[in-house]
């Protein structure tokens, strides 16, 4: 486990996850907000793989973890955590039907603990600007704008800030 929240664990991805994993990543309306394409079954699988792989490299400085609620062991979706040299970036994803019931609310309050724990200064969160439910989750976790621009996507995204 990495962290966890009143309802929700934080650990790694395991291969047993990959019908979930596939389900969030091959999602048109969660990655309408995010970057990428929805991949195959076998794009994904291979994408999980290597995910797990970097659990164990020493340099890796992204990390992607499984967000599963406790009372199940649900998957629900994915958090990021990219560690850089300029900013540490925080992310997540859900899919779909567990929009709305206030998890990313809660994995923003855990993702800022974990943060703090590890002793980073600043977090940033990148969110395009039709994401309007992120937004204001950040912006309710005290996060504040830093500059808007137009993504690689053609969309127009915010990116935000967050002193610890």
């Amino acid at each position: 486990m990495i962290f966890e929240t009143e309802r929700l664990i934080i650990r790694r991805l395991c291969v047993e996850d990959i019908d979930a994993f596939h389900k969030l990543e091959s999602n048109v309306n969660v990655l309408k907000y995010a970057t990428g394409n929805p991949k195959s079954y076998i794009e994904n699988e291979t994408e999980l793989k290597t995910l797990i792989l970097k659990y164990n490299t020493s340099k890796n400085g992204f990390w992607i973890y499984a967000i599963v609620r406790k009372t199940d062991n649900q998957f629900l979706g994915t958090v990021a955590l990219v560690k850089d040299n300029l900013d540490d970036e925080i992310g997540y994803r859900f899919l779909e039907e567990f929009w709305k019931l206030g998890y990313g609310a809660e994995v923003c309050v855990g993702l800022i603990t974990y943060c703090k724990k590890l002793k980073m200064d600043k977090i940033i969160g990148y969110v395009v600007d039709e994401n309007i439910a992120s937004s204001k989750i950040l912006e309710n976790n005290n996060f504040k704008i830093k500059n808007t621009f137009i993504n690689d996507e053609g969309l127009a995204e915010t990116k935000y800030e967050l002193y610890l």
